[in-house]
């Protein structure tokens, strides 16, 4: 008995453990499949979308003029609210906006008399080009008078700025990607635990000299391990086949595995909990529902969650998946390192120390 390897305990149920997720499939297709089929959905669709030119108020403009009136009362231009240069990098980092559009009129005399402003991005330079054909003709549509008179009255101006594309997929793949941690965590615990309790598993390893944190351990440790399988898989289809961006190459791809890691062992404490309190295998679905349903429709997902109406952004910014799915996103695009998503990654700890002082008082042995 004092020879005993709680260590080669620790590796024969991580094996056995992970062999059983491997013959689920509820585990391949919360991990893989299912996400999957997103990706390649969102992946098919690239960046297709209705005919308007979604544009934002260069900041500091004149917005005293006719022509700016003007401009705001246009149909096909879709007006996005930006209040700095700081979130107008980001629309154009994220796809948002065509351009940002200013309107300056000149003093009496001089000519011609409006000027209009448009910035765009390298990215974007068709829809750009479209975007100040279509201005003009619609402009000089509107009012008659700048219709006659539309040489000398008006001047648009373009510049364009050097970005990287964002993609559709740079959006998608990393929400998809948070989403597959959360169910898995969630589901595949809570399912695991109670009925490791319920056949009298756990019981049964009381009675051997295996400890009990060896138990959870070994659990954590196959799911873990079959989870940054199946991202590693995502991440890896997304980039070659559908040009998903991983700034830095490989080192982002790890940083991302590693930030991947950290979620699943906050998730896997919503598993604990369910599994401790719910009294039938009939009710662990609706109480992980509870869990995984807000935040997979709330956390930005599929679309940013400024999309949502402003009383219901609180309640999304407090979610831990919105952090993961954000610190993702960050790590894939911006190349963020560590200390620059320390605020996600804080929230998110936080998340993981509330969750299992909690699951300490549900979960049950027997």
């Amino acid at each position: 008995m004092a020879n005993y390897s709680n260590m080669r305990a620790l590796r024969a149920l991580t094996k056995a453990s992970l062999q059983s997720i491997f013959k689920s499939p509820s585990a391949i297709v919360f991990t893989i499949a299912f996400p999957m089929v997103f990706i390649l959905v969102f992946g098919f669709i690239g960046n297709s979308g209705n005919f308007h030119f979604s544009v934002a108020d260069t900041p500091g403009c004149d917005t005293t003029s006719n022509l700016y009136q003007i401009l705001h009362r246009i149909n096909v231009l879709k007006w996005v609210k930006a209040d700095d240069s700081a979130q107008v990098a980001q629309l154009f980092r994220q796809g948002d906006i065509v351009a940002t559009i200013g309107t300056k009129q000149q003093a009496p005399g001089v000519h011609p008399e409006y000027l209009i402003t448009m910035n765009s991005v390298s990215t974007v330079v068709d829809k750009a080009t479209q975007l100040k054909a279509t201005l003009g003709t619609i402009v000089s549509q509107m009012d008659p008078e700048i219709q006659k008179r539309q040489k000398d009255m008006v001047d648009i101006q373009m510049s364009l700025s050097t970005m990287r594309e964002y993609k559709t997929i740079d959006f998608i793949l990393p929400g998809q990607l948070g989403f597959s941690m959360l169910a898995a965590g969630v589901f595949g615990t809570a399912f695991v635990f109670y009925n490791l309790r319920q056949t009298l598993v756990l019981k049964r390893f009381f009675a051997t000299p295996v400890r009990r944190e060896v138990i959870v351990l070994s659990e954590g440790l196959a799911r873990m391990m079959f989870q940054i399988l199946g991202s590693v898989v995502i991440i890896l289809l997304g980039h070659f086949a559908f040009g998903f961006t991983l700034v830095h190459g490989v080192l982002t791809f790890f940083e991302m595995l590693a930030v991947c890691a950290l979620a699943l062992l906050i998730f896997m404490g919503f598993g604990f909990i369910i599994s401790g309190i719910v009294k039938s295998e009939s009710a662990i679905p609706p109480f992980s529902n509870l869990v995984v349903l807000p935040q997979f429709l709330l956390a930005g997902t599929f679309f940013s969650i400024d999309a949502f109406p402003k009383w219901l952004q609180p309640f999304c910014r407090i979610l831990p998946l919105t952090y993961l799915n954000d610190a993702l996103r960050r790590i894939a695009f911006d190349g963020a390192g560590f200390w620059e998503l320390r605020m996600d990654l804080l929230v998110m700890l936080v998340w993981g120390v509330v969750v299992y002082a909690i699951a300490g008082k549900t979960f049950k042995w027997e």
